[in-house]
């Protein structure tokens, strides 16, 4: 069964929320019309005062529902938007996939997952302890695990609504593992 968007959102000015839409449109090679992020170079507020010439990993952030189910039993209140992401989805597997896995949504969009999302201390301020929830430390290797979504890019624009069925497409092996971006 394939994953499907649950909800899309976008925001013109920095903030940590982003207030969702109907629908939104993917540029190629930029990200979210009207979005913040979008754009060729870097548009993470804090990198850009210091890397602004590198590529823009971070177009697109797409984080899973599932997430917030887990959030819940733990006390925390988080709904689709809230926490900054572009698209959210449920049933996909995100922090599973390699870098460079091909999300197709809708009809015709495509994303390419760069990496894992670098969750800042701004959680914290939208909930308090909420950045303690969004890590996970793996027992056997002593790694951190960041649960808050993954970024890509856009490899094919389009339109993506509330309901989109979303494709995976590995690419081929050997696969490599996500990393923060």
């Amino acid at each position: 069964m394939p994953g499907r968007v649950i909800a899309v959102s976008r925001s013109e000015g920095y903030s940590f929320s982003k207030p969702n839409r109907d629908s939104i449109t993917l540029l190629t090679g930029l990200g979210v019309e009207g979005d913040v992020h979008a754009g060729e170079t870097i548009r993470h507020q804090f990198r850009m005062t210091y890397e602004p010439d590198l590529p823009n990993l971070r177009q697109v952030h797409l984080m899973h529902e599932e997430l917030f189910d887990e959030l819940a039993l733990k006390g925390f209140e988080v709904s689709a938007g809230q926490l900054g992401e572009n698209i959210t989805t449920r049933g996909l597997d995100l922090l599973g996939l390699p870098t460079g896995a091909l999300l197709h949504l809708g009809e015709q969009a495509v994303l390419e997952v760069t990496g894992l999302r670098n969750p800042c201390s701004k959680i914290n301020d939208f909930r308090k302890g909420l950045l303690g929830e969004v890590f996970a430390m793996d027992p056997s290797s002593g790694e951190f695990t960041f649960k808050s979504g993954v970024m890509a890019v856009v490899r094919q624009g389009g339109t993506v609504r509330p309901d989109d069925a979303i494709q995976v497409e590995t690419p081929p092996p050997p696969h490599r593992p996500l990393e923060r971006v």
